[in-house]
């Protein structure tokens, strides 16, 4: 540890995004005031405090994207803007007196299990934390990844990911290449495309996009959801038991065709020309790679200064961005909407478990835990959005509460037992080898692409391969038959730390 002298906690949660704000909500509520949120920004608010990019939105509905226990009756969209919803994690941040828990610009260098002491030691950049339990709650769509292209460094323009804007670089009459069509390009490439004097977009495979049903939320709605929390419940209900429909055709990809239907519409209606229709028509099935939403994408491409170019990026010059075919574009502005590290989250290399092996060396091969939340010689370290519990088709706000409430049922299970726990390596074994099982008549294995839901191995390490619901069922109780006790060697020396929050 960098620092001599430790601060002592029950509970550390590493990021303040909306799994660290959930879990220290419910913790309160629970009556566990000892904890802390360590976070490396200057506020809360996680991937929506980071990316600030211009047109960022969230692509599920506002009603159901939030927490159930920290209701929200002024949503002005039925799709929220970053604005919005970074506004909303900083008020539920205030309204339920998690400042003092928060540890803001303490960034985690590294946390290992200290079998001695039955504990973890956490080394941050503001000092050392020792916690009972460790809450890994940074998020998969926290650690920007850029691809490593020959030629990157040599660059001699202005180059930047999405999720790092550079607000103070001003972009009008600038010569753009945009790296990526994910669903972060799609909403900032119409944003800039006015401003801009040329932009080549670089399409490595064309995504679905789906109308995006957005509107306005009426001043009578809103006033009515502040009044009644059963219409706020009810609405929420529609959306998810809505939603969770939608997922049926990702299990079952036969149905997508319907889907497929309605965004081939969406493409012709917005773009006349054949031989660029032909660039932006996909060739893979819908659900396979993530499904995006936008009625401004399309529009934005059929602009005289907007070309978009077939393929990927072979190489980088000093002055421009090389395709695969050869051809070269001159700019003098590089944009790189390539996503994040999903399934080599950086954070799995600064976690050390009790056999000395990094939660990265554990996952060599692919990423594996229980139910996505606890991993096999990482006593009391609990994943919120780990392994297998993204989505497809709907909130993971849903998936951060059945873990949420999962973590207390371990925590009461702790304090009965006295003992620090890890899962079974066979309830871990028999969980992934269920999830592999269901994950291979999915879209995700069968529709013909490759994605960032996939490892290096090829595996989808990524997504729960089934409704939301049957997830709850998994979680809603706490299964002591799967999980054992690791007694600690000795008692941890209370003489060598500094207690917090008591």
């Amino acid at each position: 540890m960098t620092s001599p002298q430790l601060h002592r906690v029950r509970i550390a949660v590493i990021g303040a995004g909306f799994g660290g704000i959930g879990a220290a909500i419910r913790l309160k509520q629970q009556g566990y005031q000892d904890f802390v949120l360590l976070d490396r920004g200057d506020e809360v608010g996680g991937t929506w405090r980071d990316n600030s990019y211009p047109g960022c939105a969230c692509d599920v509905p506002s009603h159901l994207y939030s927490l159930s226990f920290a209701p929200n009756p002024h949503w002005s969209r039925s799709f929220s803007g970053r604005p919005e919803i970074f506004a909303y994690l900083r008020r539920v941040a205030d309204e339920h007196h998690l400042r003092p828990h928060l540890r803001l610009r303490h960034e985690v260098l590294g946390a290992r299990w200290d079998a001695e002491q039955g504990c973890w030691l956490i080394d941050t950049s503001q000092g050392g934390y020792q916690a009972e339990f460790l809450i890994a709650a940074g998020g998969p769509l926290s650690e920007p990844a850029i691809p490593e292209l020959p030629g990157l460094g040599e660059f001699t323009g202005e180059m930047f990911h999405s999720a790092r804007w550079r607000h103070d670089l001003d972009l009008t009459g600038r010569t753009v290449a945009v790296v990526g069509t994910g669903a972060s390009a799609i909403q900032f490439v119409p944003q800039i495309a006015g401003q801009v004097g040329r932009l080549h977009l670089f399409q490595r495979t064309a995504p679905w996009v789906m109308p995006r049903a957005d509107r306005p939320i009426t001043a009578a709605e809103r006033a009515l959801f502040r009044r009644s929390s059963l219409a706020r419940r009810a609405v929420r209900a529609g959306i998810y038991w809505g939603r969770e429909l939608q997922a049926t055709a990702f299990l079952r990809p036969v149905l997508m065709r319907a889907g497929q239907a309605v965004a081939s519409r969406h493409l012709r209606r917005a773009v006349a020309d054949p031989t660029l229709r032909a660039a932006l028509t996909p060739g893979y099935t819908m659900g396979c790679k993530r499904v995006l939403l936008s009625n401004d994408y399309y529009p934005a491409l059929t602009r005289d200064n907007v070309e978009v170019v077939p393929g990927g990026v072979e190489k980088i010059l000093p002055e421009g961005v090389v395709g695969d075919d050869g051809s070269v574009r001159k700019v003098d502005t590089i944009i790189f909407g390539t996503g994040f590290h999903v399934t080599d989250v950086p954070i799995a290399r600064l976690i050390t478990g009790r056999d000395g092996r990094t939660l990265a060396e554990a996952w060599q091969e692919s990423m594996r835990a229980y139910l996505g939340t606890s991993v096999a010689g990482f006593p009391n370290l609990f994943l919120l959005l780990g392994p297998n519990t993204g989505l497809g088709h709907t909130s993971v706000v849903f998936m951060i509460e059945c873990q949420i409430e999962y973590l207390l049922g371990l925590l009461r299970h702790a304090d009965r037992v006295g003992a620090p726990l890890e899962p079974t390596q066979q309830a871990q074994d028999e969980f992934v080898a269920g999830i592999d099982r269901r994950m291979r008549r999915t879209v995700w294995s069968t529709g013909g692409c490759q994605s960032w839901y996939l490892d290096a191995g090829g595996r989808n390490s990524t997504l729960w391969p089934g409704y939301t619901w049957s997830y709850w069922l998994r979680t809603r109780r706490f299964r002591p038959e799967a999980f054992r006790t690791v007694p600690p060697a000795r008692p941890m020396a209370a003489s060598t730390v500094v207690e917090e929050n008591r």
